[in-house]
């Protein structure tokens, strides 16, 4: 590929903007097709998003207006006054539907100070959200009425319109600096503007053109939000690092005085090598996401998957072209205290890592169990790891006008901001049977002690649907209020509306979101687990042909992913070092998280260790012993290695300054594992446990002889020479015993 791009120079690049162009120019065109909520959640969730659908009610956007007084009661004429004004209001609009009083519901605070207007948003999600805009228009006009008093709103359509519109803020801001940190890390790495701009460049148009592929193939697989963000974080973090390990092997080529086209030949053959054993195995990795049945992991999966196959693509065809193009005008630009490629010791590693590197290599066994150590002790937190669909009041930050709402409403009426909604589909919901049913409900829930009022019971006759809301003891995903879901589905509901004959009644709401989409979780992380790791380890052994440098690679990234796993426990959940990223009272990690971070590391781990063993194999088919072999390898990818890491650190911490939790826990948590991955496990543990298995490395049994061999003989001088490939290509006989060449792999 390599080389036919660098003959077909013109063809492949103009090609490339071609297919950036027209991929992102009918993604447009076609618009993205989103995940809906029957198919976004499972479980009974699911069910009974699918219940409302057909009966054409759509699960309504709820909201609540509370008003509250530190002075006068509910039963005070004031208090009414201001309870009438927020209803007359909220009816003016036109935007809102089955208005209710609290005088007619019930909705009053024990000590009476507190009452909440209840009411839903027209139309669907998406209608909603603009819609509620002149609600909350029209009770903030009631409370700059009354400034004595609390008039202040919160529902579906109003918190979903805000993370709605903070999600896309959150977004443009990670897009405007991530780029110039990559650029600026790239900057110092080559020391020369063009070089730099390169990899940023191809990484941004990978990224342009699988974002179209998406969308256009939406109307298949949806997408959705977090997938857009994943593809961004992703596809800008590997397109700069498959660029940067090849244009920094082309300029180490060249470096050593080999002419330009025997340097892209070189640079194809071993890092374009490394970027597609890498590409290939973070695909294979993402893939296993399907297996978790769930909409949102499949669009997440299937939009990483298109950036990063994208982004392998141009590294393998289009930067060789420009390479070819360029030819040293890849060094344009040059910063004169930058210009780290061509400094004396950039192929010995430079001192740090060989100040690193010399004791590992020769206490192997110690730095082995001291690093061993250290990552058990990182991951140990993790068997206390408690997940959940964190609420949105866990998912803002600290001092956020909704949480700040959410937290009055909670303390007057607990659990009523996000109550279990019974769905119940009957033959005949104005039954008497069923009627009878729906007050046994009511009425038990109530007497459980674990339910409360105000439960709101909504009818629909033409439809033969009914809908229980019932607020649940707790804070919406803690252990009490699963507990109280677990009452109401296993024993409230199929005593009373399930005992009526041809009723249905699934329970959703955001704590049975929450239960079901860990159950589902639980079920299916192992497979997805089995799945990567078993692939990973059959291309890791088909790609070297040695089961001991494939089970090095699984176990170092389980090694690895578990730290990762650790210190987002210790940080999320347990509060340490949480007030410096705003995290303060979260307790949780976001339910899709792990899998996710789990799927996403093992396949960016691939990136460096694939790199690195790459550059030990070849040092070792070129007759050096597998010791020097190693201690080759890791000072001479030390460079690369450190820029890559660094860029990929950068890019996704700032998805862990973002508003939204999950964004925050997903960025840091992978940002912890690229840092562990690309210091201690490639510093310490990779060279001190291969050294320590020594020429087993690179043994083979004769059951797996028949596996391929994608070594690729080439003449080429021994190392330390600087005698052009193509030169020793061309005196060498390639059969004759006093040839001096060795094989590099490919």
């Amino acid at each position: 590929m390599g080389a036919w791009s660098a003959r077909h120079r013109k063809t492949a690049v103009f090609g490339w903007l071609l297919f950036v162009v027209l991929a992102s120019l009918l993604g447009g065109l076609h618009g993205s097709t989103r995940v809906d909520e029957a198919e976004a959640m499972p479980g009974q969730v699911s069910r009974a998003a699918e219940i409302l659908d057909r009966a054409g009610l759509k699960s309504p956007a709820t909201e609540t207006v509370l008003v509250q007084s530190t002075d006068l009661t509910a039963d005070a004429p004031g208090f009414r006054t201001v309870v009438d004004q927020v209803l007359a209001g909220v009816n003016g609009t036109g935007r809102a539907a089955d208005v209710r009083s609290p005088y007619d519901t019930g909705a009053v605070s024990a000590d009476r100070r507190s009452a909440l207007v209840q009411l839903t948003v027209k139309g669907d999600h998406e209608e909603a959200t603009a819609n509620v805009g002149a609600v909350v228009d029209a009770v903030a006009a009631v409370q700059k009425q009354h400034p004595g008093l609390t008039v202040v709103e919160l529902g579906d359509a109003s918190s979903g319109k805000w993370m709605d519109e903070q999600f896309a803020d959150d977004f443009a801001r990670a897009e405007w600096t991530a780029v110039p940190l990559a650029l600026g890390i790239l900057l110092v790495a080559f020391g020369a503007l063009v070089a730099a701009v390169l990899p940023v460049l191809l990484a941004l148009t990978a990224f342009v053109a699988a974002g179209g592929l998406v969308a256009l193939s939406s109307g298949i697989l949806h997408t959705s939000n977090s997938a857009s963000s994943v593809m961004l974080l992703v596809g800008l973090a590997v397109g700069v690092d498959y660029c940067l390990f090849y244009l920094r092997r082309e300029r180490e080529e060249r470096a050593a005085g080999r002419d330009l086209d025997t340097s892209l030949r070189i640079a194809a053959a071993t890092s374009g090598r490394a970027v597609l054993v890498s590409g290939v195995t973070v695909v294979i990795a993402m893939a296993g996401m399907f297996l978790t049945g769930i909409a949102e992991f499949k669009a997440m999966a299937y939009a990483t998957i298109l950036v990063v196959v994208t982004a392998v693509l141009g590294s393998l065809t289009v930067l060789p072209a420009l390479l070819s193009m360029l030819g040293d005008r890849v060094d344009k630009g040059r910063v004169p205290l930058l210009r780290r490629l061509r400094r004396p010791d950039a192929a010995t590693g430079g001192r740090f890592w060989n100040a690193v590197l010399t004791p590992v290599l020769r206490r192997p066994l110690a730095a082995a169990a001291l690093s061993g150590a250290v990552l058990i002790g990182l991951a140990a937190p993790l068997l206390t790891m408690h997940t959940a669909n964190l609420t949105f009041q866990q998912q803002l930050p600290k001092g956020n006008e909704l949480v700040a709402v959410s937290q009055k409403i909670e303390a007057a009426f607990p659990g009523s901001p996000a109550p279990a909604s019974v769905v119940i589909k009957a033959l005949d919901i104005d039954s008497p049977a069923m009627t009878a049913a729906i007050a046994d409900l009511r009425a038990r829930a109530l007497a459980s002690g674990r339910m409360h009022g105000p439960v709101d019971v909504t009818v629909h006759p033409e439809q033969n649907v009914a809908t229980v809301d019932i607020p649940l003891n707790g804070s919406g995903n803690d252990a009490v209020s699963n507990a109280a879901l677990r009452t109401l589905r296993e024993d409230l509901v199929p005593a009373t509306v399930l005992a009526v004959p041809g009723t249905e009644a699934p329970v959703t709401g955001r704590t049975a979101g929450s239960y079901d989409f860990n159950a589902k979780m639980t079920g299916s992380m192992p497979l997805v687990f089995a799945f990567v790791v078993a692939f990973a380890f059959l291309l890791m052994l088909t790609s070297f042909r040695s089961p001991a440098v494939a089970g090095t690679a699984v176990v170092l990234n389980l090694l690895s992913v578990g730290a990762a796993y650790g210190v987002l426990t210790l940080v999320f959940q347990h509060g340490v070092g949480a007030s410096l990223l705003g995290t303060e009272g979260v307790g949780a990690v976001e339910s899709w998280v792990p899998l996710f971070l789990f799927v996403i590391l093992f396949g960016l781990s691939m990136d460096y260790h694939v790199f690195v063993v790459s550059r030990i194999k070849e040092g070792r088919d070129r007759g050096l012993p597998t010791r020097a072999a190693i201690a080759h390898g890791i000072r001479s990818t030390a460079g690369v290695v450190t820029s890559a890491a660094v860029i990929m650190v950068a890019v996704f911490a700032v998805f862990g300054t973002l508003s939204m939790q999950a964004m925050k826990q997903m960025g840091i948590g992978l940002a912890v594992a690229v840092l562990i991955d690309a210091t201690i496990i490639r510093a310490v543990l990779l060279p001190s446990v291969m050294t320590l298995l020594d020429e087993r490395n690179w043994y083979l049994p004769r059951w797996l002889a028949w596996l391929p061999d994608f070594s690729h003989t080439e003449s080429v001088p021994p190392l330390g020479t600087g005698a052009p490939l193509a030169t020793a290509a061309a005196t060498a006989e390639p059969h004759a015993p006093q040839a001096r060449h060795r094989r590099i792999g490919v």
